[in-house]
């Protein structure tokens, strides 16, 4: 604002025993860098797929993440075969997505992602010039940092045996 001002923030630590601790919390993700939104287009599809849980994982929350011509995003499990619920299980729908009010989605109780599911994320994008948002719905959209640029990343949090691979890195 211009002018010095005071910092009063504070922070805590908790120990906990090595021992008791049986969980990592890691953040992952489903991403699709290759976008392409052609110019005009009001409903525009793009998909990407995570990486398959190499062991049991619980999952804890959901963060959907596009710029402003987002439209919407979902979320699914794809299990692996046989699996109880089906192959498929929509996990979050986000039919009105809006940049300006980004959140996190926490589950009120962890789900059991079994070895081998993969999340599925499906998003749609308005690049028409209805979406007052929408900086130049004459130009084709790529993957960018800017918020003129467009980005389709399915973030995910979740909980993972300690000492676990999972939600590391982007192997198969």
């Amino acid at each position: 604002n211009g002018s010095e001002q005071t910092d009063l923030s504070t922070f805590g630590f908790v120990f906990a025993d090595p021992k008791s601790i049986t969980h990592e919390v890691r953040t992952t993700s489903a991403v699709n860098r290759g976008i392409r939104i052609p110019a005009g287009d009001e409903n525009h599809k793009e998909e990407a797929l995570s990486r398959k849980a190499q062991t049991d994982v619980l999952l804890l929350s959901l963060m959907p993440h596009m710029h402003v011509r987002g439209k919407s995003f979902m979320y699914e499990a794809v299990y692996p075969d046989g699996h109880p619920d089906g192959p498929k299980k929509t996990l979050l729908d986000v039919p009105h997505y809006d940049f300006n009010w980004q959140t996190s989605y926490h589950l009120a109780e962890p789900k059991l992602l079994p070895e081998g599911t993969q999340i599925h994320c499906v998003a749609h994008y308005d690049n028409s010039e209805e979406n007052l948002n929408n900086p130049d719905p004459t130009k084709l959209v790529r993957w960018g940092d800017q918020t003129w640029e467009e980005m389709m990343i399915g973030y995910f949090n979740i909980a993972v045996p300690r000492g676990s691979d999972d939600g590391k890195g982007d192997k198969d």
